[in-house]
């Protein structure tokens, strides 16, 4: 099973109110809105379409409505999520008119119920859209012999965001990282490294010597011309298969690598395929050929282009003039081996968006080769620089920030706020690593990826408001209150909420202005139930199972009602998420669920709320969060510490 294509809620009032209105249900649940201010209802139904075909005016229409949606007994809910053994439970609604609109609200407890049970299945995000379809992933794609700067992070972070979400919605994923290890950047360094470098300097630290070699060959450059001749000559040596070129080319490969997979493991990213540009070299003059065949190559001022005159855009260049390839005739041969040989039916391209022409161009070329590739998704997917001091960074003036401090710089005080706060915590370096790398990566994901970044070490690294430490010690406050319950009673805790402590689970003041430390109201001082596990139907301990309806009248209220609808939109932030290619969609649902819970957990007792019921509905709502938080922070490639 998998999660429906639209919340449950649209998808069960839209069964209701499809034979009233003769729509289709899918349509209905398209059309069916959140309304601008909660007191209004859960879902509103705008009428105006329908004045059409029923020959009334939208006001009738609602008021219609709503008698008979009011005038009926409860109405069956969609079908959840894994909910295979038990039936769903129905859903009432009461329903409303205001003008030309259909305001609807859940009522009873089988919408909780239902609710509940979405989040608490196995199927929980995962999706069905792109079962039997394969997306190649395109991301990260550093220079070899370069370090990798948090300008790099970019592309590396939101290329595994969408990777992740492209497999939960059933894709078969393939990423590929698509090194920068050719080009006359490697002649300059070869030449550098004869004039000015020496083995054991690189040896001991390739990166940063490299670094410093290809910055003075610039900056003697701009003295002495001739040198950039020298670097060209090193680069055609290298082409032609040059032992020492080719041996000083691997070498600075094989060192950069070493140091890539280290901060890529910190990051958490790893890759299907390592392909870089070198790859290709075999394959371009094929690509060109084809090329020929179809007849689509064109001189001009002795080079060769392709014309996209219909298309409103400049040529794309195949070869320069002195018969040398270029990016295009590249990309041409990469997007061919990708479909061929890959059997990719997506290619995502998560490069800059300075590139937007150049993938435009080629995807274009492609079309006008074989038609057939109008049937491939062919998306690049873009992103604002970031910059410094309003500047573009520039590894060639060595004006970088490395991203490998930046990192070191948030994991530092990650751990400086937990030696403060709970300096008793078991594997706090390993805690501090997690929320430090967290506090980066959410950071950068959080916006619309086409915004600029003027990078700001300060910002960047903030434990504090709407970033990711925020949501990952919102999880940790409820694994703890779980924790908490399973001790105080008998019964299971969720999966990666043991171990958790009383006390361990204060929460940096965030966007909704939770203090930390603010844990003992709510979680009162009776002997409460257990904990509810977070597998199907899992109620264990707690006193109710799925069906069991007790104590859920208390998840009624305004607070625990904002945590059970927002639940609810954790599918259609999945697939916003997807069908923009942005994973700010999620980041921000992320947030919003973290501040709604945060503001549940402060609304009254949980722990001893009652003599049972109702302490087990809230804990139930408790996990059902904590799954929800923990699956969208991996989603964005962000761990969720049971302890902090």
């Amino acid at each position: 099973m998998t999660m429906p294509a639209a919340t449950l809620l649209k998808q069960a009032a839209a069964a209701l109110l499809a034979p009233l209105t003769g729509v289709g249900e899918a349509e209905l649940a398209a059309r069916l809105e959140c309304p601008p201010d909660e007191t209004l209802g859960d879902l509103s139904l705008p009428c105006f379409a329908l004045a059409k075909t029923l020959r009334r005016a939208p006001a009738a229409i609602a008021s219609e409505l709503a008698a008979q949606v009011n005038g009926q007994e409860e109405a069956p809910a969609a079908e959840a999520a894994g909910g295979e053994a038990d039936p769903a439970p129905p859903i009432r609604w009461r329903a409303e008119a205001a003008g030309g609109f259909l305001n609807l609200r859940a009522a009873g407890r089988g919408w909780i119920e239902a609710l509940l049970r979405q989040a608490e299945s196995p199927a929980l995000g995962r999706l069905e859209d792109g079962a039997g379809k394969r997306v190649v992933i395109d991301y990260s794609s550093p220079n070899i012999a370069k370090p990798m700067s948090v300008g790099h992070l970019r592309s590396t972070v939101i290329g595994r965001a969408l990777a992740n979400l492209h497999r939960t919605a059933g894709w078969d994923v393939q990423t590929v990282n698509h090194l920068g290890d050719w080009g006359t950047q490697f002649g300059k360094l070869i030449a550098a490294t004869k004039r000015w470098g020496s083995r054991e300097a690189i040896e001991a630290d390739p990166i940063g010597e490299s670094l410093r070699l290809y910055v003075r060959f610039h900056e003697e450059a701009e003295r002495d011309p001739a040198l950039v001749d020298e670097g060209r000559a090193w680069f055609l040596r290298l082409e032609q298969g040059d032992a020492e070129a080719r041996e000083l080319w691997a070498f600075f490969i094989r060192e950069s690598l070493k140091e890539f997979q280290r901060i890529y493991g910190r990051l958490g990213v790893e890759f299907d395929h390592l392909l870089g540009e070198s790859f290709y070299n075999d394959k371009m003059e094929a690509a060109a050929q084809r090329l020929r065949e179809a007849g689509l190559l064109e001189e001009s001022d002795g080079a060769l282009v392709v014309r996209l005159d219909e298309q409103g855009m400049p040529p794309c260049l195949v070869f320069k003039s002195d018969g040398s390839t270029i990016y295009g005739t590249r990309d041409l041969a990469t997007a061919l081996y990708r479909r061929e040989a890959m059997g990719g039916d997506k290619l995502l391209y998560v490069v800059g968006a300075e590139q937007t022409l150049h993938f435009r161009q080629v995807f274009a070329v492609l079309e006008k080769l074989d038609p057939t590739w109008e049937q491939v998704e062919k998306v690049h997917v873009p992103f604002g620089l970031m910059r410094m001091e309003g500047r573009k960074m520039s590894t060639r003036r060595g004006k970088v920030v490395f991203l490998d401090e930046v990192l070191d710089e948030a994991v530092r005080r990650a751990l400086a706020v937990i030696e403060a706060k709970t300096p008793d915590l078991p594997d706090k370096e390993a805690v501090a690593e997690a929320v430090g790398i967290g506090a980066i990566v959410f950071g950068d994901l959080r916006s619309r990826r086409m915004l600029e970044i003027d990078f700001s070490l300060e910002e960047m690294v903030s434990l504090d408001g709407e970033t990711g430490p925020y949501v990952q010690y919102t999880y940790a406050r409820a694994c703890s209150l779980l924790r908490r319950a399973a001790e105080a009673g008998a019964g299971a805790v969720p999966a990666g909420a043991d171990g958790v402590p009383a006390g361990a689970d204060g929460v940096p003041a965030g966007a909704d202005g939770v203090p930390a430390g603010a844990d003992a109201a709510a979680a009162g001082s009776g002997a409460g139930t257990a904990a509810p596990g977070a597998e199907a139907g899992a109620g264990t301990g707690s006193g109710a199972e799925p069906g069991d309806a007790s104590g859920l009248e208390a998840l009624g209220s305004p607070a625990a009602r904002a945590c059970l609808l927002k639940l609810d939109a954790y599918g259609e932030a999945i697939r916003g998420a997807l069908r923009e290619h942005e994973p700010s969609v999620l980041a921000r649902y992320l947030l919003e669920l973290a501040k709604a819970f945060n503001r549940f957990y402060n609304s009254g007792r949980i722990l001893g709320a009652d003599g049972g019921g109702e302490t087990a509905a809230k804990l139930r709502l408790t996990a059902a969060c904590a799954a929800v938080l923990s699956h969208g922070l991996g989603l964005l490639g962000l761990s969720a510490p049971s302890r902090i």
